[in-house]
């Protein structure tokens, strides 16, 4: 999701601080005498990279405090760690009780997924494997019998939250994070930032961005690039945005890069749980802007299930949110739209 190109999304990062891409270390005096100093971290986590771009004039942070905060939440919500929260409540029979990640994004889930009428569903885990994403995949996709048999276990409403537990009405309920713990590790390292006397920044972790303040160095808000997906029958020209972000967080769900072929069948990582197979739908990408990246990671999943008519009439009642999708029209041609909020942050908009 920036200039760089991450190969996740469709969204770029553009610095803008020096022609040659580096970050320089520059002074800008205010009004107080504070003297501000551009810093980026690189680094890896949560099976992806990161990039934190921030101003200061004070204490700066540094990889190793960004690592831990990133494997303090591996341990509890990722499904490669072995003794991790998440694998113990999908081996449990009844549940587990929860620490603070893991109650703030089991909470938020939920709510998503009374919101978008089951789109959204962490308990979709099972269906997840049977499609054999999460492991090698194969010739051998799953049958009707046993994604019928799958989606008997499949259904948030058989999750409770009682206190600080996360409980299971059925044994057989697992579920997978992967769909908004992303996006809540960057509101976490964003909230971080903030408490170390940080405000102006800009937060990548795997494509999932969140934006505030301004680059001290020229005074202006950070931008982001969007580009259309690279695939068969597509113009990598064409639909090229920039956007300029004073504060929020963007994040994007595409199904041109998570996917493999079987029997000539293209299957996507995107599974509905109201069917227990991959969406089938006009949709290539869905890019969402809001608030929160916890909140902006859940509902670009949403929207990709949608569609695009049903996702502007879910968008009426959902002022805090705009939206930039791209999908695939009746004669194969691609075309793009958005939300009018989310185009009042375009900056240009190149045609080539």
């Amino acid at each position: 999701m920036y200039l760089i190109y991450v190969a996740i999304g469709i969204i770029a990062l553009f610095f803008g601080l020096e022609e040659s891409g580096a970050l320089p270390h520059r002074e800008l005096k205010t009004q107080h005498q504070e003297k501000f100093e551009a810093y980026s971290l690189t680094g890896y986590g949560q099976g992806t990279t990161y990039t934190i771009t921030y101003f200061t004039a004070g204490q700066p942070i540094t990889s190793l405090q960004i690592d831990s905060i990133l494997n303090e939440i591996d341990a509890s919500m990722s499904l490669y760690k072995s003794e991790s929260l998440i694998n113990r409540f999908n081996s449990s029979k009844s549940g587990v009780r929860m620490d603070r990640h893991f109650r703030k994004v089991a909470s938020r889930a939920l709510d998503v997924y009374r919101d978008s009428g089951r789109m959204f569903d962490i308990t979709v885990f099972p269906l997840v494997q049977a499609w054999n994403f999460g492991r090698l995949p194969s010739d051998s996709l799953p049958g009707d019998e046993l994604i019928r048999e799958l989606t008997k276990h499949v259904g948030s409403d058989k999750l409770m939250l009682v206190q600080d537990s996360l409980l299971k009405t059925d044994p057989a309920v697992k579920i997978d994070l992967n769909g908004i713990a992303q996006g809540y590790s960057v509101d976490v390292l964003a909230s971080f930032l903030e408490t170390r006397g940080i405000h102006d920044y800009m937060v990548e972790l795997g494509g999932e961005i969140r934006v505030k303040g301004v680059k001290k160095s020229s005074n202006t808000f950070f931008t982001i690039g969007i580009q259309s997906p690279r695939d068969d029958g597509m113009d990598p020209e064409s639909m090229e945005t920039v956007l300029e972000i004073p504060e929020g967080a963007i994040t994007t769900s595409g199904n041109y890069h998570k996917y493999y072929t079987s029997r000539g069948k293209k299957i996507s990582h995107l599974i509905s749980p109201l069917t227990g197979y991959p969406f089938q739908n006009e949709m290539i990408s869905a890019t969402v802007f809001t608030k929160e990246a916890m909140t902006a990671d859940a509902f670009d999943n949403v929207f990709m299930g949608m569609g695009v008519e049903n996702s502007f009439k879910f968008l009426k009642s959902h002022p805090e949110m705009e939206i930039y999708l791209i999908y695939q029209k009746e004669d194969g041609s691609i075309a793009d739209t958005a939300s009018t909020g989310f185009k009042r942050l375009f900056k240009q908009i190149k045609k080539k």
